[in-house]
This record gives structure tokens, C-alpha cells and sequence, in this order.
């Protein structure tokens, strides 16, 4: 199991899923006209404050689904870089994205609306997958964004070039210790995000991601995208279907709730060819807090391959594994490990 590759904000999952249209998903609300900032007192020296957590946030994610963009993404975390090269297309409700892996094996992720192939040209397989919610950007928002105030507060602390772009920097500060701030760039006339940092309690930054080149509003075509998704020739063709379910239908529950935190997801996943096939897929089980995100993951414990228990911090992201009776456990998440730890000590099995 390469639980790894099923959760966080890695980088072409991420981008598989639309980083700029992803990134901050919330539920209804006014969103200012592009254009006009979200202050009266807003000037050139200082950023406007935000007036309202939601409504800005959805001035972010509006803004991406109306802008059509190529551009280099790069990604930093726990010392490691990656980068990918991106084509976004928006008409009307209909969003499509091309994306290259620059570096690591390659990969082209093709995604229109919630339909996403993935192609592997090194073992010549593509995955299609019709994705709901997987834990992650944008869908983790949709149902636990109400409650973000709660949670975080958000203070403009000026305005910097990114890609060569005018933005505005905004940070969001944790009330607790059960999550991370973030620092987010947005492009000052419309909202856009172009770059976004994950920062600890000492301000220490644990992950990057960014736009180092962009270009708005370039006349792509999405029919010659669409033609390319399409094109598997040469390819052997997989398809995968999450299978959603509750936890509560699969015996779980957890007995004390972590502050914050809703569930948004619950799914099972069958094994592909490229996977072990041969052992049965976990439960993935999601919850968000409207920025965070953390995944339980649910299998039947192997000896073999599940060794001693362990905890693993990679930028941003940690993990933890437990062994729960015959089930073997992993939490995941973009939060810091006393968060996860809660998580794993309240996840229980119903008698």
C-alpha cells in the first residue's frame, strides 16, 4: 500500500485535481467583483484586509475558474523539489488541465471537471478515475469551510511580485495547536493564487508551492485538450472506481472528535495491476478543518508487510502507523503529529 500517493498535497495530485481552481474550495458566499479589493483602505504599500475569511478565500477560488493559464509549478518540501508544467482551460462551468511531470517519472495528468487519466508512459498504462472527493484540494472544502473562523484568522501583510505578477500576501493563523498557518499570494487584480507556504509555529516554512513562470489568459484550445486526454493509443487502459462508503458501515467511529475537524469522505479503493493486488485496499477515511486535511487509512494487519510502529515528518506532512488488533492503521495529514496522534488514539472499532 502506497498510502503516500493517496493523500496531502502532493504535487501532480494536486495539480491533477486543478492547483489554482483547487486550492480553497468553500461553501456559498458573496465574492467581491474581480477587481475591486476587499478593503476601501486598500494601498499600494499595504495589502487590504481581509473582511471576511469565506468571502476571500472564494474570491480566490472564483478567480482561477474563470482564468485560462500556462505555467511552470513548482513544489518544495522537506528539501526535495518538484516541478510540473501546466495548461489550465476554463469555458464556462467546463474546466480542463494538462499536466507534465518535469521531474521524477513521468507522468501526464489530464482532468476535465471531475474526470481524471493519468498517463504512465514508462509501464505504457492509463488510469482513468472519476473523482469525487479524495481528500484532497478542492473537494475537502466543500462541507467543512463554515467553521473556518473559527479556527484561523487571516491578516494582510502587504503585497510582493510572484512570476513577475503583482499579489497580495495574506496569512492565516491558527487559534490552537492542532493545525499550521499558511502565507498565500494572490494576484491582486482578480484573486488568483499563485503561491502558497505552510508554516509552523515558529514560522518556519515546511512546504512551498508556487508558480515560478505564468502566463494569463492565453487562447488555449480546449478540444485539442480534450483530443489528447482521449488519445490511449499505444496504452493499456485501467479503470478505477472508488467505492464510497461510511465508517460507520464499516465498523468504525471515532469515539472523540478532534476539534475542528468534519469528516468529508469515506472510500475504498480496488488494486490496480501496478499495485499489490494481492491485499486488500484500506478505507480511507477524510476530514478537513476548511484548510487541513487528514486521512485515516484502514487495513487488515500483515506481518509481512506491516512492520513496528512508526512516525514520519516529510515538510508539511506527517504520518504516523499503529497497529489497532487484526488492523493496521495510518494517519496522514498536513497538521502537526499531536494532531494526528488524536486522530489515531480515538479511532476505534464498533462492538
Amino acid at each position: 500500500m502506497r498510502v503516500a500517493e493517496r493523500c496531502g498535497k502532493s504535487m501532480w495530485l494536486a495539480l491533477a485535481l486543478g492547483w489554482a481552481s483547487a486550492v480553497f474550495t468553500l461553501p456559498a458566499a458573496a465574492t467581491p467583483p474581480v477587481g475591486v479589493p476587499l478593503t476601501a483602505a486598500a494601498s499600494p504599500d499595504k495589502a487590504a484586509e481581509p473582511a471576511n475569511i469565506t468571502d476571500w478565500l472564494m474570491r480566490m477560488h472564483e478567480a482561477s475558474r474563470k482564468r485560462s493559464y500556462v505555467g511552470t509549478f513548482v513544489v518544495s518540501s522537506a528539501g526535495a523539489m518538484s516541478s510540473a508544467r501546466i495548461w489550465h482551460v476554463c469555458q464556462g462551468d467546463q474546466q480542463v488541465e494538462r499536466v507534465e511531470t518535469l521531474t521524477g517519472p513521468a507522468r501526464s495528468v489530464y482532468r476535465h471537471n471531475k474526470q481524471v487519466h493519468t498517463f504512465m508512459p514508462d509501464s505504457k498504462v492509463m488510469l482513468s478515475e472519476h473523482r469525487e472527493s479524495l481528500g484532497m484540494f478542492p473537494d475537502l472544502l466543500t462541507s467543512a469551510g463554515s467553521g473556518m473562523a473559527g479556527f484561523y484568522t487571516a491578516k494582510a501583510v502587504g503585497h510582493e511580485r510572484v512570476a513577475g505578477i503583482q499579489t497580495d500576501v495574506v496569512e492565516l493563523r491558527p487559534k490552537d495547536n492542532l493545525r499550521f498557518a499558511y502565507r498565500i499570494w494572490s494576484e491582486t487584480k482578480s484573486g488568483l493564487v499563485l503561491k502558497l507556504q505552510t508554516l509552523n509555529a515558529q514560522d518556519q516554512v515546511l512546504e512551498q508551492a508556487a508558480f515560478s513562470e505564468l502566463q494569463l489568459d492565453v487562447p488555449l484550445k480546449m478540444d485539442k485538450l480534450l483530443q489528447m486526454m482521449g488519445n490511449t493509443d499505444g496504452y493499456r487502459v485501467e479503470k478505477l472506481k472508488l467505492l464510497k462508503t461510511t465508517a460507520d458501515a464499516e465498523g468504525w467511529v471515532l469515539k472523540t472528535p478532534v476539534a475542528g475537524f468534519s469528516s468529508v469522505s469515506c472510500y475504498r479503493r480496488p488494486a490496480t495491476s501496478h499495485e499489490d493486488g494481492d491485499r486488500a485496499e484500506p478505507m480511507q477515511w477524510t476530514f478537513s478543518d476548511g484548510l487541513a486535511s487528514v486521512s485515516l487509512f484502514v487495513e487488515p494487519y500483515d506481518k509481512q508487510h506491516h512492520k513496528q510502529e512508526s512516525s514520519l515528518s516529510m515538510g508539511a506532512t506527517q504520518t504516523i502507523t499503529r497497529r489497532l488488533g487484526t488492523y493496521w492503521v495510518t494517519a496522514m495529514g498536513e497538521v502537526p503529529l499531536a494532531t494526528l496522534q488524536l486522530f489515531a488514539a480515538g479511532l476505534e472499532r464498533k462492538r
